[in-house]
Order: C-alpha cells, then structure tokens, then sequence
C-alpha cells in the first residue's frame, strides 16, 4: 500500500456495511468507526430519559441534553472492534434491539444530533486510516473519501438477514415486524431534509442481494487496493 486511505461505506439498513467495514479494517489494519452506534446510542438516551417513543420526540428537550451525551468506543480485543460506551457504561447490546432500531431514524433527523456527530466522527478520521459506515459517510462527513461504496439490496433480502440476526440472539420479533422497519427506515432516512441517504456521484454502488459475505470482502478489498495505490 502506498498511502493510507479514508473508506466511507455508506447505505440503506440492514446491508451488512457493518460487518464488511470491520472485514476491511481489519485486513487493513485500519480504524473501524461503526457511524450507526452513535446515532443509536443517543436513541437509546432519549428513550431512556423519556424523550422519544413511538409518537413523541421531545426534540427541543433532546437538543438541550446533547451536552450530556458522551458518547466513545472502547476497543474490544476479543471481538476485535469498539464497542459503544454511553456516559461510560457499555450499552453494544442494548442498541441493536428492534425498539432502538423503530426510533433511530427520528432521532437522527434532528439537525442538532447529526452536527454533533458528524463533528466527532470527522476528529475520527482526520488522520485516515479509517473505514467508517453509515448513512451519509460519502456525501457530508467524509465527501473528500479516496474511496466511496454505496452498498443496496433488496428490502426483503435485508429484512430476512436482520430477522435472522435478531432471532439468534434470541430476540422475539416476527418477519413481518422486521420488513416494517426496514421499509420505514428506508423511507424517513431517504426523505429526511438534513443529510438525507443518498448515493455520493463518486461513490461505487454493490448490490450484495446475492452476494455472499465472502465475495463482498474481496470485491470491495479489490477497490480499497486500487484507491490506496493512485
């Protein structure tokens, strides 16, 4: 490799970005910044401060404790990336539950919230060597990435991975529950007026519908060789 290189992995839920963002750091050895934890980690605050619930967002209420949400990723060496610390407690678990995933659209489309992250995640990655995945990677917090990929399947292909992922951890959700969400997702994180989810102009778009994880990998570890050597 002749220089280290920012990678932003940006679309839609349930894509499996993350999984391939630590795929690739690790390859890398790069930092890994998973951009969906933040966001989650403060739904999880507002819901747990009586904020936001499925018809209420208190969003002045939510801007005004933005201050008290501390927010880092403590790297884990058995699983071999950062895990979310909210306010110092560990709380990777309890952002992946569904309850978490129905609300974090809302409460990722308060301007003030997306600021506050996008700051921090563009501290994390000034010094590059960095893969970082989310929503709106390419086009606001990284637009000068040498490397951009847009990953898409379809809306039911998506919803069965996460039912599976959900019911392995033993979760009690149904598939039709699970569609639901992926489908409203889609909905508020592509019509939102700040950020919305969009495909960067630069940025290559996979469909990894029928993909396996493993011709994933080396597809996009083909394309982080080629940006990393212009």
């Amino acid at each position: 490799m002749d220089k280290k290189i920012t990678i932003a992995i940006d679309g839609f839920s349930s894509t499996g970005k993350s999984t391939l963002a630590k795929q690739i750091a690790a390859h890398m050895g790069y930092v890994y910044v998973d951009s969906g934890a933040m966001y989650r980690a403060v739904t999880l605050y507002a819901m747990e401060n009586g904020l936001v619930s499925p018809d209420h967002l208190d969003r002045e209420a939510l801007i005004r404790n933005l201050p008290d949400v501390k927010l880092e990723f403590r790297f884990n060496p058995e699983l071999g990336f950062g895990e979310m610390f909210l306010n110092g407690i560990n709380v990777e678990k309890k952002i992946r539950t569904l309850e978490v995933s129905n609300l974090v659209s809302r409460v990722a489309e308060v301007s003030e919230v997306r600021a506050k992250l996008v700051e921090q995640q563009q501290h994390m990655g000034e010094n590059k060597g960095v893969v970082m995945d989310g929503r709106d990677i390419g086009t606001v917090v990284f637009p000068n990435a040498e490397l951009k990929v847009f990953m898409v399947a379809s809306a039911e292909t998506r919803a069965q991975r996460r039912f599976d992922e959900l019911t392995q951890k033993g979760e009690e959700v149904t598939y039709d529950a699970v569609l639901e969400n992926v489908q409203k997702r889609d909905h508020i994180d592509s019509n939102r007026d700040d950020s919305p989810l969009i495909q960067a102009i630069d940025a290559i778009a996979i469909d990894n519908s029928h993909l396996s994880k493993e011709e994933q990998f080396e597809l996009v570890l083909g394309l982080v060789k080629e940006a990393a050597q212009l």
